[in-house]
Parts: C-alpha cells; structure tokens; sequence
C-alpha cells in the first residue's frame, strides 16, 4: 500500500492535470475562434514578443518538433502575418519576423486572452498566485535535476 506521502504526490499530479487541462480548453477555444491553432498563436506570439527568432531556435522557445515548425511557418506566411528573412552573414539560417498585418492581428487579439487568463486564474488572489508561480517553478527545477 502506498504511503501518505506518495498519495499526495499522485493527488498534486492529478489536481495540477486538471487545472491546466481546464485552463487549457478555455484558452484554445478562444484561439481557434480567431482562426488560428494553439501552435500558430504560439509562434505568433512569440515572435510578437520577442521579435524576429531563427527557424531553428522556434521549435525549442514554444516546445515544439523542428520539423512542425516548418509546416506552421508555411501557414503563417501564407496569410501574410509572418516573414522568412534570410541572414546576410550566414546562408544556413532562416528568421522568421512578424509581418505588419500579424502584428495588428496580435494587438486585437493578444489583449483579449490575457484579459481572459487573468479571469481564469482570478480563483487565486494575488499572493496565492506569486505563491503558486513559486511552488510549481521549484517544482519544475527540481524534476529537471533528476535523471530517469
């Protein structure tokens, strides 16, 4: 029989699952109402953030596949909110840069779902989440020293 302690940790793991998939179905419904998927937006928003990123450096910043980075930059581009730049100094690396029409998309709409992730974690107030934000990155750092 498994200990309280080990209990616990089976019940955080669940009670955390839940939350982020609840969390999750909220934020990706609001995405693809504005014609875009989660992994678009993902790209979007960072190079709307963060400015122009190489092709190659994408798919770690938003934890996705290189080779669906491809894909999802096609997409984009084609729609006109994204770039391909090359680098004048190096022939091997691609950038991709938010384009005018995908920087005034993401100034409607990214406003709207940070409005919208504040009201989704508005259950906490503001010391329950500067809690929770401390909790849940040392919990994340201490998996990544673990070796499995």
């Amino acid at each position: 029989m498994a200990s309280e302690e080990v209990k616990q940790s089976l019940k955080l793991f669940i009670v955390l699952s839940r939350a982020t998939k609840a969390i999750n179905e909220v934020t990706y419904q609001f995405i693809q109402e504005n014609n875009v998927n989660p992994t678009e937006f993902a790209v979007l928003e960072l190079l709307y953030h963060k400015g122009r990123q190489p092709l190659q450096k994408i798919g770690n910043k938003i934890l996705l596949a290189s080779g669906s980075i491809t894909y999802v930059v096609d997409k984009l581009e084609k729609r006109g909110y994204i770039s391909r730049i090359l680098s004048p100094s190096d022939r091997r690396i691609t950038y991709a840069e938010i384009s005018p029409k995908g920087s005034a998309f993401m100034d409607e709409l990214f406003p709207r779902h940070e409005q919208q992730l504040h009201e989704l974690t508005n259950g906490l107030n503001v010391k329950e989440k500067d809690q929770a934000i401390a909790l849940l990155k040392k919990l994340g750092l201490s998996i990544k020293d673990l070796s499995y």
